[in-house]
């Protein structure tokens, strides 16, 4: 028996379909949206509208952007020796806000998962590759350490060592202000393999 009236089921089903949003998000998110200002419903409306409209990928790196390329890419002060292949737009942000590296990105969209259906050729290694010439001396492989990860690492990485490229990874472990013996033995593992003279 459906409770709602048919436009309200349609929203609560229309926000579920959003990532991490269950079925109890989204019948709040739903009375909210209700009980918003028309004007307020109308901007929202127009933003997601908006951000769909304009927004596609760099074609160089793939990240995001609203103009032909985007702004890392057109930004001539970059480092245009280093790439930082990494899987998703949103990783770019997190990067950038480290303001530690100043190379170029490629967003991979994606990771080697064979349990679920994604091999190589369905995320953007190819593009990667086409990518790799006399100007670039280091790729830095920075996926989420998972075992999909660890799989799209060990690939490229295979990939990209005859070509003569320095290939990298970030280092994963212990996060700043984390304590010894909270971390998992996968996490130390990683943590001690990764370590550094200082």
């Amino acid at each position: 028996m459906n409770y709602y009236t048919p436009p309200m089921a349609r929203l609560i089903e229309e926000l579920s379909k959003l990532p991490g949003i269950g079925p109890k998000t989204a019948q709040r998110l739903a009375f909210y949206i209700i009980d918003m200002k028309d004007e307020d419903v109308e901007s929202l409306s127009n933003a997601i509208k908006e951000a769909k409209w304009k927004i596609h990928y760099c074609p160089i790196c793939f990240n995001i952007t609203e103009r032909d390329l985007c702004e890392i890419c057109s930004d001539t002060s970059r480092d245009r020796s280093a790439i930082c292949v990494v899987e998703d737009p949103r990783d770019v942000v997190a990067m950038e806000k480290t303001r530690e590296y100043r190379g170029l990105y490629h967003v991979l969209h994606g990771t080697i998962s064979p349990l679920d259906g994604v091999g190589p050729e369905d995320i953007r290694i190819k593009e990667l590759l086409s990518r790799i010439n006399e100007d670039i001396k280091e790729v830095i492989l920075a996926v989420n350490p998972d075992v999909e990860g660890e799989a799209t690492t060990m690939y490229i990485a295979k990939l990209l060592k005859p070509l003569g490229v320095k290939v990298t990874r970030i280092a994963h472990g212990i996060p700043m202000g984390g304590e010894l013996e909270y971390a998992d033995e996968v996490t130390l593992g990683s943590a001690l393999n990764g370590r550094r003279e200082i």
